[in-house]
């Protein structure tokens, strides 16, 4: 396990950090969701920054170029976005986008924020403290969260790290669990005097805090099943889904993660239509409860604005670190190669600027990493133009 020397240095709303394209902003959507109203105050705090959005593998947000981080915060907090100014970078909530499943994710997702806001000791948390809320599709359990909850018959289950340790709640008891969990984890990272900043850092840390959190229930473990642990690729997903209402949903990926400000407003929108956003840990954006009359409009106009609404498009799956010239460190300008390059292929594919692979998202997939000697594919040398090695790799993988 990594040694930490010092606590983690991630950005919020309130931390902006400085990038060499301006401040940095993340912005927490606990759940993903998204009224249409925050979505257009989101879209006008934009416009401090560069005007567009980036979306992260743990299904938040960002704002680039930022010269006024305390305007920025400001406006969030007038939409309800930034309850609070001491939880501010624990809120890491990802949820199941689809929400049709055996567990209301949304509503657990917004208690589960209410509860972590709460608790004044939670506020120590790690910026990089994850939790996961599946309806019971297995769609974010496979993310391996610190906390996650998985309905399991009719309880639903605790799981640590992503395992199932036989913890077992009602589903009106699930979010006052979930923060019991990070409480224990807290409490036995002060016990082992370490500094991690995920559960499975800690010596033999899921068992553990499973028995913290068995006693302050005043319960015993039930029998552990297996449960999911496959990744869903970056790329799936996207277009319409049929609901059982008549109407439709439609998903549709941000280029490279990233939004322009045109598309940020097509965005904006759209979810005037749908009445809400999600997001999802797959860079996606889900508009629910389209009407079916409505839905191949929406489609075409999110088509016309650049945004990926076919799972066979070139840049369905392709994700892409910020790279140079907005990131100091980074050894190339990965997005532009990237969009360069893309092509359709089976699985996923990440472009990294440097060796701290920022924004790889979990799962299986193929890495183009920059380095002084020019690309890497898969961790093999593959010179300035990786087109060939990558297709390869796509296949072979």
């Amino acid at each position: 396990m990594p040694e930490r020397a010092e606590p983690d240095a991630c950005p919020g709303a309130l931390r902006v950090h400085e990038a060499a394209d301006g401040g940095l902003a993340r912005v927490r959507v606990p759940g993903g969701r998204l009224t249409a109203h925050q979505v257009r105050a989101l879209a006008d705090a934009a416009q401090l920054g560069d005007g567009g959005w980036e979306l992260t593998s743990r299904a938040n947000l960002q704002v680039r170029g930022l010269a006024s981080g305390a305007e920025f915060a400001g406006r969030l907090a007038g939409a309800g976005l930034l309850p609070s100014a001491t939880h501010e970078r624990v809120r890491n909530v990802i949820a199941s986008p689809g929400s049709d499943g055996a567990l209301d994710v949304h509503a657990v997702s917004r208690e589960l924020d209410e509860r972590l806001c709460a608790v004044p000791g939670l506020a120590e948390l790690p910026g990089r403290f994850l939790f996961t809320v599946d309806d019971g599709c297995g769609d974010v359990t496979g993310l391996r969260g610190d906390v996650g909850l998985l309905p399991v018959g009719d309880s639903v289950a605790v799981l640590l790290s992503g395992v199932d340790k036989g913890i077992r709640v009602t589903a009106d008891a699930a979010a006052q669990a979930a923060v019991l969990a990070a409480e224990a984890f807290l409490a036995e990272r002060a016990q082992q005097r370490a500094a991690s900043w995920r559960l499975d850092e800690l010596t033999d840390g899921a068992s553990r805090v499973t028995q913290r959190v068995l006693a302050a229930l005043g319960i015993s473990a039930a029998e552990p099943v297996a449960v999911p642990d496959e990744v869903v690729p970056t790329h799936a997903h996207l277009g319409r889904r049929q609901l059982g209402d008549g109407r439709v949903s439609v998903a549709a990926g941000a280029p490279l993660g990233r939004l322009s400000p045109a598309q940020v407003a097509c965005v904006s929108a759209a979810a005037e239509v749908a009445g809400q956003l999600r997001l999802t840990p797959w860079r996606t954006l889900v508009l629910p409860g389209i009407p079916r009359g409505e839905a191949a409009t929406l489609l075409s106009e999110l088509d016309s604005a650049g945004l990926v609404v076919d799972e066979s498009a070139p840049l369905a799956g392709i994700t892409a670190c910020t790279g140079s010239p907005g990131c100091a460190k980074s050894l190339a300008d990965v997005r532009t190669d990237a969009a360069r390059t893309a092509r359709p292929g089976e699985l996923p594919v990440h472009w990294a600027g440097c060796s701290r692979r920022c924004g790889r998202p979990a799962g299986r997939g193929v890495e183009v990493l920059a380095t002084e000697a020019g690309y890497e594919v898969g961790g093999k040398p593959a010179g300035s133009e990786p087109t060939a090695a990558l297709e390869a790799a796509r296949r072979a993988l």
